[in-house]
């Protein structure tokens, strides 16, 4: 073989585990290519985007970042969280102050977390209304599976309570099902770039009776390594109780979470949802929910009739008065469920009842009564895949869900070590098909501070999960949820004799 093709295999090898693309791989018998045999990679590089956490001055802010133990890295890396906003004092003229002084830039602010080995959880806080949206970067051994959680506490006012969000890694396309412009909501939209050119994004937003006229929403442009929180009341004069919102970007990438913000109900963070699918699973339904709403939409030109289940602890039920929900195209639907777990463990599973037409969903879901509730979101999710991570997690405060719709499957699950001491710990679950389990997750010996819990499905059908973290101040529930997918950790490139049979026909 020649020279040439032998560094075309090493570079494109190379680029997946830098990007996390799948690469090709050798065909089988039939000429059709198969990816069964691909190894998997550490990936190299990956970044993360953290949204400003509040505009209230009384909020108070913890980032955790965790990576954990991987093999196949090498012993070099690095990974930071540093202000999206990078502020150029260079004037036109090449000089620092426009009169002949030192050009250059302001120093960059220093990192809010400072990474441990992996393995261990590092933590960092800030507080106000002027902690701005963040910027991760992971190298080397800090890159695979690197997770980092976003976790605020409002003691008063619209939105109090506990708000939380996993930073995510920039894209050009997200789905929200679950917004809202009510008179008692405040929601933004939280657009971070992290590149060196700016994005264009267009926002679209879907009521109950379709698409919503706005020109407002189109062509927002969002400047190099900064934020915008666009309020979605701003987008539209018309109120809508159940808003889905499209971001989509022409130039460009950003991160994008909403923020919902009750003035009675509290609020949290609205992750996207997963990809439009036919069959979407909502993991982690807090067992004493005391109301739930199922918010649907179908981005395509059919509608969509769906079956409504809730796999509990003993099985798949289904929700009396809420057998099916029939979504049409191009406008929100949504459904409240009321206490559907009825004190058990639940998540809700959507599949077609007919024909599979794409649809993306979300929960939003209250806990508390009267004075004292408090909300929070469960978008539909991906599942674990080959691994998933929860950082900041408290001995006593968390709750990791896990459910099976398929088949059994068995799942590992370990405590990292402590962000101030502890030693990790493992346990192995089995999960019995069509069932909910809320866990009893280990917690690292000798715990002190916080730690993460990371997901390995072992054997058996694919699991989905989701972490309840809650803290009640006040006689208020606070809580927040986050779900568990795939942490991208590892990418599938082909082995060279893979590579030398495509080249060879």
């Amino acid at each position: 073989m020649k020279r040439t093709t032998l560094s075309l295999i090493a570079g494109t090898a190379a680029l997946a585990a830098v990007t996390g693309f799948a690469a090709v791989s050798k065909p089988d018998a039939s000429g059709t290519h198969s990816a069964e045999a691909a190894a998997q990679l550490p990936v190299e590089r990956t970044s993360l985007l953290c949204p400003a956490p509040s505009l209230s001055d009384i909020a108070e802010t913890s980032y955790t970042s965790f990576t954990p133990v991987t093999k196949g890295t090498d012993g070099g890396g690095k990974a930071e969280l540093r202000s999206a906003t990078e502020e150029s004092t260079q004037a036109p003229d090449g000089s620092k102050d426009g009169k002949g002084g030192k050009s250059g830039k302001k120093k960059a602010p220093k990192s809010l977390v400072t990474p441990k080995t992996p393995g261990t959880p590092a933590t960092g806080d800030s507080s106000g209304s002027d902690t701005p949206a963040l910027v991760g970067t992971a190298e080397g051994k800090f890159a695979p599976g690197w997770t980092v959680q976003e976790t605020t506490e409002i003691a008063a006012g619209t939105g109090r309570g506990l708000q939380g969000v996993n930073c995510t890694v920039p894209d050009t396309e997200f789905w929200f099902p679950g917004a809202s412009t009510d008179a008692a909501r405040t929601d933004y939209v939280h657009l971070t770039n992290p590149d060196d050119g700016p994005a264009v994004v267009d926002i679209e937003l879907y009521g109950k009776d379709g698409a919503i006229k706005s020109t407002v929403g189109e062509g927002i442009t969002v400047q190099p390594h900064s934020s915008e929180p666009v309020l979605l009341s701003t987008l539209a004069a018309a109120r809508e109780t159940n808003l889905t919102v499209h971001v989509s970007v022409r130039s460009g990438r950003v991160g994008a979470a909403v923020q919902a913000l009750d003035d009675k109900l509290g609020g949290d963070w609205l992750a996207a949802s997963a990809d439009p699918a036919g069959d979407l699973v909502l993991p982690g339904i807090p067992k004493d929910a005391t109301s739930v709403r199922l918010i649907a939409f179908t981005p395509g030109d059919a509608d969509a009739d769906l079956k409504v289940r809730l796999a509990s602890p003993g099985g798949q039920i289904t929700p009396a008065g809420n057998e099916t929900l029939h979504v049409k195209s191009g406008m929100t639907t949504a459904a409240d469920l009321g206490d559907v777990t009825r004190g058990e463990a639940g998540s809700l599973i959507l599949s077609p009842s007919g024909r599979s037409v794409p649809v993306v969903a979300a929960l939003r879901v209250v806990r508390g009564k009267g004075a004292n509730q408090e909300t929070a979101f469960i978008p539909a999710t991906a599942p674990v895949g080959t691994r998933a991570t929860s950082a900041d997690n408290s001995a006593k405060g968390t709750t990791l869900s896990l459910t099976a719709p398929t088949g059994a499957a068995k799942v590992k699950v370990t405590a990292s070590a402590g962000s101030e001491g502890g030693q990790p710990v493992s346990k192995t679950y089995t999960i019995k098909s069509g069932t909910t389990q809320n866990i009893d997750a280990p917690v690292p010996s000798g715990l002190k501070g916080t730690y993460a819990l990371t997901v390995e499905p072992l054997d058996g059908a694919p699991v989905y999960a989701a972490r309840t973290l809650s803290a009640t101040e006040n006689g208020v529930p606070g809580f927040t949820i986050q779900t568990l997918p795939d942490d991208r950790g590892t990418v599938a490139v082909p082995q060279a004799d893979q590579d030398l049979s495509i080249l060879q026909r």
